[in-house]
């Protein structure tokens, strides 16, 4: 509930002799923790006299919007920065006067993730940009996002500035999804699938900017059909974990496994041949190298490619024949579970499909040797997780590992998936959600403990976006500092009551979340005797 003040802020920017007692009487209301700071940086805001005069029409509508938000002096130096980086103030506080909405969008921003704060920092005219997309009323729509960004890179003529072009709308598009997040007009189900289909969209544009190329340099892969045909070799992203089920959050690692069509002829070019295998080979480590680059425009993603065949002593990529080889012949309960969540999401979209096919039989165990072994093999696993964040000292703060955490869920729900998967072909789905959803329907998950896990779910999922949106860094523990912790309650939506603290508020939550889904884990995968 947004706070009631009912003195005029205004005499901070226009009086200039306001005595320090009745500044600090003015600003103390709005929650700053140091309010001289907040005073001088509202000084510096307010610039000269004409911008001053049309920042006190707007004053009120700021402070109360940084009031509500995790750090309001945080907030007032990111509207310092900004207002520093480029834009006249007089034009920046004359259109902001006009769209109050906006005003408060960028108050929520600079009061709660830094990381935001900076995209519009570097690209002041955002601003502008928030307004016209509507970007609070309307939910993204990928479609038409894929045609801006199909018709921005065509614009651009060397590959250096479509890959800069590239990040740019990642970045931008990355700033929408937050502020839908922090704005809560976007659901925790509506964020982790907006960001996932946004690492789909950047990563099949890379690969097709990589493919092309290359292709100028080597040719074109293909192998002779029928008669004269000539058929295109093919390459498939298969995105795993997270991406793969998409269920990303604002730091993941993207997962990810290369494949390609098989076959051993080799290119013809005017330079010298290359091999199909060769050829993908160079693909591969050239979208490895394009999506995780750090440049002056920021890095796209993380790339893990250690759930390969073989792990990181195994090939960069896999032709496909010899990838299902490998599962047919020596893959693992754990890659079972890990192949659970692969899905397509760039280049040949049918070559991905129809591997996965091939090997559906290995995921779903018509061949496992029982119960016992992958309940086994998760309980292992589970084990080594803990034992991880014990040493690190997280065994009750870290979202994602701890017991009771994101992690249990997930492992709770792909074990129930594999064991029923060949009497229940449709089990076979990477979404978290959807695969409870469909283990109720099944009747093989009680209503009472699916419903619960839903919620659970969603719940611990908004707290790791929380906590990650912040700096953009891949972290899943809370934070131990009292300070930092009420800034994460806040942002996930908790208040101070009369009778509680939003902090209070948000730990009773969390504790009593985790606990109960400790106890469901328990009784649905009890220790193989």
């Amino acid at each position: 509930m947004k706070p009631r003040f009912h003195s005029d802020p205004r005499p901070l920017l226009l009086s200039p002799n306001l005595a320090y007692s009745e500044a600090e009487r003015l600003l103390v209301p709005y929650g700053f923790r140091n309010w001289k700071e907040a005073d001088a940086n509202l000084q510096l805001m307010a610039g000269e006299p004409r911008s001053r005069k049309l920042f006190a029409v707007i004053l009120a509508d700021l402070l109360h919007a940084v009031s509500v938000t995790a750090d309001p002096d945080q907030a007032l130096r990111e509207w310092e920065r900004y207002l520093d980086a480029g834009n006249a103030r007089t034009q920046v506080f004359g259109f902001l006067a006009q769209v109050p909405h906006v005003l408060r969008l960028l108050c929520v921003l600079f009061g709660n993730s830094p990381a935001m704060a900076e995209t519009l920092i570097r690209d002041p005219m955002l601003i502008y940009w928030i307004e016209q997309e509507h970007v609070l009323q309307d939910a993204p729509d990928f479609k038409r996002l894929q045609t801006v960004l199909d018709e921005t890179l065509h614009l651009m003529h060397t590959s250096e500035r479509k890959f800069n072009a590239l990040r740019l709308f990642h970045r931008r598009e990355m700033l929408r999804i937050g502020a839908r997040d922090l704005f809560h007009v976007a659901s925790v189900a509506e964020t982790v699938q907006s960001l996932s289909r946004l690492a789909e969209i950047v990563i099949h544009a890379a690969y097709r900017l990589v493919h092309e190329e290359l292709c100028k340099e080597y040719g074109i892969p293909f192998y002779q059909g029928p008669g004269a045909s000539k058929i295109s070799k093919g390459f498939v992203v298969l995105g795993m974990g997270k991406l793969g089920g998409g269920e990303l959050n604002y730091s993941s690692d993207v997962d990810l496994i290369y494949l390609y069509s098989s076959g051993n002829r080799q290119i013809q070019t005017a330079k010298k041949p290359i091999s199909h295998e060769m050829f993908f080979q160079i693909v591969a480590m050239e979208l490895t190298r394009v999506l995780s680059a750090s440049t002056s425009e920021g890095r796209l993603f993380r790339v893990d490619l250690r759930l390969r065949p073989e792990g990181d002593v195994g090939p960069l990529v896999w032709a496909s024949c010899d990838a299902v080889k490998y599962y047919q012949t020596r893959g693992r309960t754990w890659e079972r579970l890990a192949l659970l969540k692969a899905r397509p999401i760039a280049g040949h979209r049918y070559l991905g499909q129809t591997f996965l096919k091939k090997i559906r039989p290995f995921v779903m165990g018509q061949q496992e040797r029982g119960t016992r072994d992958l309940v086994g093999t998760v309980h292992a696993l589970r084990a080594q997780i803990h034992r991880r964040v014990e040493i690190k000292k997280e065994h009750e703060r870290n979202v994602k590992f701890s017991p009771g955490g994101i992690r249990d869920i997930e492992f709770m729900v792909q074990t129930l998936q594999l064991l029923h998967a060949a009497r229940h072909p449709q089990l076979f789905e990477s979404n978290t959600m959807t695969g409870l959803q469909q283990l109720q329907a099944l009747d093989l998950l009680q209503e009472a403990d699916g419903k619960f896990l839903e919620d659970a779910y969603l719940f611990l999922r908004d707290v790791e976006n929380k906590i990650q949106m912040v700096h953009e860094l891949q972290t899943h523990t809370l934070p131990h500092q009292l300070t930092e912790l009420t800034k994460c309650a806040v942002r996930m939506g908790y208040a101070d009551t009369p009778s509680f603290s939003a902090t209070s508020s948000f730990l009773a939550r969390y504790e009593s979340v985790r606990t109960r889904v400790l106890t469901i884990y328990e009784r649905l995968l009890s220790s193989p005797s």
